[in-house]
């Protein structure tokens, strides 16, 4: 009996140390599991905003009147566009699934209109349903916003998991050429006389990485001064699916879900130097590998790049929007080296010293007044949910301390609930003010069920700059400004603008992560004015990437610059448009082709002029 009082009593023992253990292995895993959410969705809390700070008084002697007359009309399918971005996504939830693709403005065939180029992601190995399976897309522009797919015709029905892509003809010949970012590495394609695209990648010397090498934004630049175009572009994280499908991301009661990009580990951005016949990877050397401090690792989670002369030494710098670590500025030293100045210029953070999820990124130049020294320098960048749309300025002439602004200027607390991917400036009523437009679009399908507040597809956004004499810089243009067309919800990715029809406003692109790319045509302009000028550089940089326009219109100075990249994972026409409001001319237009600090003036340009300038 006492033996089987101590059996029994030794077996409840037994059973409670059983009953602990699986309850700490509970706890534990409900810990990590807890510490894997509040890391996914930190950021997806609920809602809140910030008081909007009041301008000085100098700056807000009245309210200008918004635009009216403008609309957005969704012109896809009449315009012959039949484009899908597929994703491969089978329910792994693996997390490029999620992050494309994007699109790119070019002349392919030099007839003078903008054809469109759209990046397209594949199904994963093994997983391919029955039918041909996707490819990249390439549509030729008849003059009038009408389209041809002739993707086949000139070599471009290639299957690989595309992300990005930059325009730019790095042999010089005059015909534009494309770079493809993606995972699997990066693959270039030399335009052959306008008719057909032949793939270029090794024979230029570009590695392109390994089989899940993951490369997004990109840019051309001629970066040292000696006449022909370099490469830059963003690689985000290191990643496997092996690496991905080994961490339990879950949404609370739901499946699997999206890891956050601080569970992989960073990677270094490349600059590829033009020497000629290929491209050698001058990145170290360049100062580009930027590392962690306390372990010596790559820092860099990068989607976004936008190059811009920021201090106006005539010399391209390098923005780029990081993922969840601090955003890096490139200033370029004049000598072949770049200098990281991320934190000293007020870039790196938000305004209380935290990292953010960016991903689209843009520059712009706002001019001056009469009698102004110079210009306000302007980089927007689109963050994840909860977190605002920087807005970065900086008013010292040749000097890069930047504040964000995004809060005062009536940008912070519209776009706070939003995730931010595409973003640019563009002037969309011609007014002779940047506008910025913005493309939104979660990260989950199914968001919703955790976040009330949250949702897929989301609305795009349109802030107009109302100008100095604004209390806010920015007013938000909604359906009942622009027409419902527009903002009808997508799960938005990349973006871009062009004057597809030819009528000398900008119309605009979407496109939609696993969903049917969309373009709208831009209807009213607000009735105002504006000139185009179309950029023809010298010996390799044709494209006269790095080109400064100045201009007077009615008293006050347009800046503007030409660029490549810009977004997220795309690119925009490569032709400058300058609104005028209603003045008839622009006066004093001068240019500042490459490397060139001495302007050639073009004097008075009517309104209405569509005038194609090259460098001689």
């Amino acid at each position: 009996m006492t033996q089987g009082l101590e059996s029994n009593a030794r077996s409840r023992t037994q059973s409670r140390g059983s009953t602990a253990l699986v309850l700490l292995a509970f706890l534990l895993v409900a810990a990590i599991a807890g510490a894997a959410l509040y890391l996914h969705f930190r950021r997806a809390a609920p809602v809140t905003f910030l008081p909007e700070p009041a301008r000085p008084a100098e700056f807000t002697p009245a309210l200008r009147s918004l635009p009216v007359g403008l609309k957005f009309v969704n012109v896809t399918r009449e315009a012959g566009i039949h484009f899908r971005h597929v994703s491969g996504a089978k329910g792994k939830k693996l997390l490029p699934e999620t992050m494309g693709g994007g699109c790119a403005i070019l002349d392919f065939d030099r007839d003078g209109d903008p054809d469109l180029l759209f990046i397209n992601s594949c199904h994963w190995a093994g997983d391919q349903p029955p039918g041909p399976p996707p490819t990249q897309a390439l549509y030729a522009n008849d003059g009038k916003g009408r389209f041809t797919d002739v993707t086949r015709e000139v070599g471009l029905a290639l299957t690989f998991y595309g992300m990005g892509a930059a325009i730019g003809d790095y042999n010089g010949d005059g015909f534009d050429d494309v770079f493809f970012t993606g995972v699997g590495g990066e693959r270039l394609f030399k335009n052959v006389d306008g008719k057909r695209f032949e793939e270029t990648t090794q024979a230029a010397g570009i590695a392109g990485g390994g089989q899940y090498t993951w490369s997004s934004g990109a840019a051309f630049l001629d970066y040292d001064g000696d006449g022909m175009l370099d490469l830059f572009f963003c690689r985000y994280v290191e990643w496997t699916p092996e690496a991905d499908l080994a961490q339990a991301f879950q949404i609370t009661g739901l499946d699997r879900a999206y890891g956050p990009p601080m569970n992989f580990p960073g990677t270094f951005s490349r600059l590829l130097r033009n020497v000629g016949s290929k491209f050698e990877d001058v990145s170290a050397k360049a100062g580009l590998e930027v590392r962690n401090s306390l372990t010596g690792e790559a820092l860099g989670k990068g989607l976004g790049a936008a190059v811009h002369d920021l201090n106006e030494d005539g010399w391209p710098d390098i923005a780029v929007a990081n993922d969840t670590v601090q955003n890096f500025l490139f200033l370029n030293k004049k000598d072949g080296t770049f200098e990281e100045i991320g934190i000293l210029s007020g870039f790196a953070f938000d305004e209380s010293g935290k990292t953010r999820g960016a991903m689209g990124i843009d520059c712009a130049d706002l001019g001056s007044s009469p009698g102004s020294s110079g210009s306000t320098k302007m980089i927007v960048v689109g963050n994840f949910a909860n977190e605002i749309t920087a807005l970065y300025r900086s008013s010292l002439p040749g000097e890069l301390p930047f504040s964000d602004d995004a809060t005062a200027e009536g940008i912070g607390n519209p776009s706070r609930k939003y995730m931010k991917f595409g973003v640019f400036f563009f002037d969309l009523d011609l007014d002779g003010r940047p506008d910025i437009f913005e493309a939104n679009g979660h990260l989950e399908s199914e968001i919703e069920k955790v976040q009330a507040e949250q949702r897929y597809a989301q609305p795009v956004q349109v802030f107009w700059n109302a100008g100095p004499g604004a209390p806010r810089g920015y007013e938000v243009l909604g359906p009942e400004r622009l027409g419902g067309d527009l903002f009808e919800p997508v799960v938005g990715r990349g973006c871009a603008y062009a004057d597809f029809d030819g009528d000398g406003d900008l119309d605009v692109v979407l496109c939609s992560n696993n969903g049917e790319a969309r373009l709208f045509r831009n209807d009213g302009s607000n009735k105002n004015r504006w000139i185009r000028l179309k950029l023809v550089g010298k010996n390799g940089n044709t494209n006269a990437f790095g080109a400064r326009v100045t201009a007077e219109v009615a008293g006050k100075t347009l800046k503007a610059q030409l660029t490549s990249g810009r977004s997220y994972l795309s690119q925009c026409e490569q032709v400058i448009t300058l609104g005028l409001g209603q003045a008839d001319r622009a006066e004093n237009v001068k240019i500042y082709w490459p490397g060139q600090m001495t302007p050639q003036n073009l004097g008075t340009i009517p309104e209405g002029t569509l005038k194609e300038i090259r460098n001689r």
